[in-house]
């Protein structure tokens, strides 16, 4: 019954729900990516939704803090968000740290492997710092701000990223259409 639902919802939409993961460090460009790209997609005439990990930090996760687990339990949530709306037919585009390779394979689990699709926004740790405007990690630096992803705390490199967008060597607009490049063909209703 689930599986002919979303069949459904999919005709309505014209496209197929897919989660595109967008993991990478801090100030990496992950949230100024899926806005763009999700602009770039409405105007295609895609329904979107972004799932933005400081949004949900304040409101439906402002319960958990930023220990391993409380980040595991963070990415579990998300990925249960992020399957009701993929079920729904719907692109949906996630942008969150995901410090670990086991918490993204959690995420890949639960949101079911034909559905997630991991982009790495990858930029070094020197470009996120010049590009941090919270100021986040010259907190982390000055011991302000613990458990840091990039100072005091890992982040482990996507191993076999479906997709690898470099934003310390392109520009958000060239990125932004390698994410549409790979995309296209995985959501059009043929």
């Amino acid at each position: 019954m689930v599986d002919s639902d979303r069949t459904i919802k999919q005709a309505l939409l014209k496209q197929r729900g897919k989660v595109l993961w967008l993991t990478g460090l801090s100030s990496a460009g992950k949230t100024s990516l899926a806005l763009l790209l999700q602009d770039k997609l409405l105007k295609m005439g895609h329904l979107t939704q972004v799932i933005d990990g400081d949004i949900l930090r304040h409101g439906l996760n402002k319960d958990l803090g930023f220990s391993l687990n409380a980040r595991e339990e963070n990415i579990r949530r998300v990925s249960e968000v992020a399957k009701l709306f993929v079920n729904s037919g719907i692109i949906t585009i996630c942008c969150f740290i995901s410090p670990t390779r086991e918490i993204r394979k959690l995420a890949g689990e639960i949101i079911g492997k034909d559905d997630f699709i991991e982009v790495f926004v990858n930029a070094s740790l020197e470009t996120c710092e010049k590009r941090d405007v919270k100021g986040l990690y010259k907190k982390a630096r000055s011991g302000m701000l613990p458990d840091f992803t990039g100072i005091d705390s890992p982040y482990e490199f996507p191993e076999n990223p479906d997709l690898e967008v470099k934003t310390d060597q392109e520009d958000l607009e060239s990125c932004t259409n390698l994410m549409i490049n790979y995309l296209i063909p995985l959501i059009t209703n043929q």
